[in-house]
C-alpha cells in the first residue's frame, strides 16, 4: 500500500488536516462542563465509576468540579483563551464531563441547541456512553447531525470484557458495537475513545482493540494513555505496585503499531491525553505532551510506516 499525502507530512490523518478540509480554517475543541451525571455514578449500573475515573472525564476529571458556570459564560472563557492564539479560529461545543446523553430529550436538545447559538460555534462534540443513547436521544442527534457539524464520542476504552470488568466500565464491548452501528445508521459521525495501560492488558491486547474498532466504519478515535490520578480507585493498587503504567518507549511503540491498523480515512483526533496536573501521580513524563508526539512522529518516520499500512478492509495484516 502506497503512503496516503496527509498534510503536513504527516503519517496520519490529524484532526487538524481534517477540520481545515471540512471548515477551511483551525477548529478548536472548546470543553464544557453542564453538570450531567453518568450512569455508573448514580446507581443505574454503578455508584464508583471507573476505577481511573476521578469524578468526571476530562484528563478523567470533571472540568469544574460540583460549581457549573452557564454554559454561555464557559463558552465565552474558551473563546476568549482559543482566539488569543488564533483569532480566526471556530469552535467546536464539546459536551465533554461525565455522559453528555443522560438526561431528558428535552434537556439535551435545549443545551445542544443554546451551544450552537454562541458565537463562533460551528459544530458540536458529544463525549458519552454506548449505554447511555435511547431511541428519543437518537432522533434529536440526528436531527442536529443533518444541521451541524455533529461528533458523537463513545468511551469503549478496550474490547476485551474481563479488562472492562476489572476497571467497572459496566456495559459490555456489544453494547458498543450495537449503539456505533445505531449511531452510523442515521448518518451521525462517531468517535471512539481507546485507553493503553489498562491494569492487566498485553500489547497484543490493545492491538486487538484498534484492529477490531477498525472495522465498524467509524469516523475518528482517540487513543489515550492511562493516567493514574490522586483520589481515584485506581491509585491504592498503584501505591502498591499491582499497577504499572506503561514506560514512554512502550506507549509510543503500541500507539504506532495501532496507527498502522486503522483505515486511512479514520481521523486520528488524539494521540495521548491532557492529565490533570495536579492530580497526576504516573506516569509523570506524560505531562510533556510535545515530546510524546514527536516520539510518535520521528517513530513512525524511522519505520518508514504510516495510518493503514496493515490495514485491509475485512482482512487485517498482523502486527
Amino acid at each position: 500500500m502506497d503512503r496516503p499525502a496527509y498534510a503536513g507530512n504527516k503519517r496520519y490523518y490529524s484532526l487538524y488536516e481534517a477540520m481545515m478540509g471540512r471548515f477551511g480554517r483551525r477548529v478548536m475543541k472548546a470543553g464544557i462542563d453542564v453538570g450531567f451525571t453518568c450512569p455508573n455514578l448514580d446507581g443505574t449500573c454503578g455508584t464508583q465509576g471507573c476505577a481511573f475515573c476521578r469524578n468526571g472525564s476530562s484528563g478523567y476529571g470533571a472540568l469544574y468540579g460540583g460549581n457549573h458556570p452557564p454554559l454561555a459564560e464557559q463558552l465565552a472563557v474558551q473563546r476568549e483563551r482559543i482566539r488569543q492564539k488564533w483569532p480566526d479560529a471556530g469552535l467546536i461545543a464539546y459536551f465533554q464531563a461525565h455522559t453528555n446523553t443522560y438526561g431528558s430529550p428535552e434537556t439535551l436538545k435545549q443545551l445542544y441547541c443554546e451551544a450552537l447559538e454562541q458565537e463562533g460555534v460551528c459544530g458540536l462534540s458529544i463525549a458519552t456512553r454506548p449505554d447511555a443513547l435511547p431511541e428519543p436521544v437518537l432522533e434529536i442527534l440526528a436531527d442536529l447531525s443533518r444541521q451541524t457539524y455533529l461528533t458523537v464520542e463513545l468511551g469503549l476504552q478496550t474490547i476485551h470484557d474481563e479488562t472492562a470488568r476489572r476497571f467497572g466500565r459496566g456495559y459490555d464491548t456489544l453494547c458498543f458495537v450495537r449503539a456505533a452501528a445505531r449511531l452510523k445508521e442515521r448518518g451521525i459521525r462517531v468517535c471512539v475513545h481507546l485507553i493503553n495501560g489498562l491494569p492487566g492488558e498485553s500489547r497484543e491486547q490493545m492491538l486487538a482493540s484498534a484492529r477490531m474498532v477498525s472495522e465498524l466504519g467509524l469516523d475518528g478515535i482517540k487513543i489515550h494513555l492511562l493516567h493514574i490520578l490522586k483520589g481515584t480507585r485506581l491509585e491504592a493498587d498503584y501505591r502498591t505496585g499491582q499497577v504499572v503504567p506503561m514506560s514512554k518507549e512502550s506507549y509510543i511503540d503500541t500507539v504506532v503499531r495501532q496507527i498502522e491498523l486503522l483505515p486511512p480515512d479514520m481521523v486520528v483526533e488524539r494521540l495521548t491525553g491532557d492529565g490533570m496536573r495536579e492530580h497526576l501521580l504516573a506516569p509523570l513524563w506524560s505531562l510533556d505532551k510535545i515530546a510524546v508526539l514527536g516520539g510518535i512522529d520521528r517513530e513512525l518516520a524511522f519505520r518508514d510506516t504510516w495510518q493503514g499500512k496493515r490495514y485491509a478492509a475485512g482482512s487485517q495484516g498482523q502486527p
